[in-house]
């Protein structure tokens, strides 16, 4: 719905970059070398990639890091946020299955490693997996986090229910991991780039219609990702095609959350047609 966005915007974009770097082999029980090193392409030249793009751009991104790829390059992580991006938790190891009790002690973990390497504490998260329990924001909200990007049930943001409870401030920014993630792109259906271009840019139009939220994932690690030359060009050609459009405000996504925080009279509310966690 137009209007509903910071300055009568049309269209709010996010430029999400999950680093998933050599935690995610490491978290499998693999040696990130040979055909396990895509990860270590991250740091190398993926997310030096992706800060040049987006300076060229002057767009603001969020980053989700892991907590391991944080403790083996933290200087490439301060980098990130040197350059004036928002950081955000990822896991540890990137965990993809439950992982029961020990949640809570993974999330503080990865916490206590991020406000180590940043110097100051993240707020917001996304899930690496795309798991969650009912641990998971209630420990968030012990952290003082403020946003989570994992829920698939929304276009919009929402304000979350838990113990019955609608959260206030605490907004859920939705993510889209089956048309806006390069991974099923690029690891599913190994689609070529031009035609990944394409797709996202029809995206981008239906989005832009709906006067929606445009937030789109990639990786900036080789395999699945989107790191290499030829498919982060296709963000770069994105961004370019994205900044044609009239009413246009690109987003970090802690400065969303607290946009959304502090305007609750424009989101949905702990709906009775979704399940409330308990």
């Amino acid at each position: 719905m137009h209007g509903r966005w910071p300055d009568n915007a049309q269209c709010v974009v996010t430029l999400t970059v999950d680093f998933d770097g050599t935690s995610k082999e490491t978290g499998l029980g693999q040696m990130p070398l040979g055909k396990f090193s895509h990860g270590r392409y991250s740091a190398r030249r993926g997310v030096p990639r992706y800060l040049g793009l987006f300076k060229k751009h002057r767009v603001p991104a969020t980053f989700f890091v892991p907590g391991f790829d944080a403790e083996q390059t933290p200087d490439v992580v301060r980098a990130i946020s040197d350059a004036g991006h928002d950081v955000g938790a990822h896991g540890y190891l990137h965990e993809s299955f439950s992982v029961g009790d020990q949640e809570p002690i993974l999330l503080r973990k990865t916490h206590r490693i991020l406000t180590e390497v940043l110097g100051r504490p993240p707020v917001g998260w996304r899930t690496p997996g795309g798991g969650k329990s009912l641990l998971t924001l209630r420990t968030l909200k012990e952290l003082n986090y403020i946003y989570d990007s994992s829920e698939k049930d929304n276009d919009l943001p929402f304000f979350p229910e838990v113990d019955g409870e609608v959260l206030m401030d605490f907004i859920n920014l939705p993510d889209n991991t089956s048309s806006l993630d390069d991974f099923p792109f690029y690891r599913v259906s190994y689609t070529p780039p031009s035609e990944v271009l394409a797709h996202w840019k029809q995206e981008f139009d239906a989005t832009y219609k709906e006067g929606g939220l445009f937030d789109l994932i990639v990786h900036p690690r080789t395999g699945f990702g989107s790191g290499s030359p030829t498919r982060a060009g296709v963000v770069d050609q994105l961004i370019d095609y994205i900044k044609t459009f009239p009413g246009i405000v690109f987003f970090r996504m802690d400065e969303l959350a607290r946009w959304c925080i502090a305007n609750p009279h424009l989101w949905e509310k702990g709906s009775p047609k979704r399940s409330a966690l308990r």
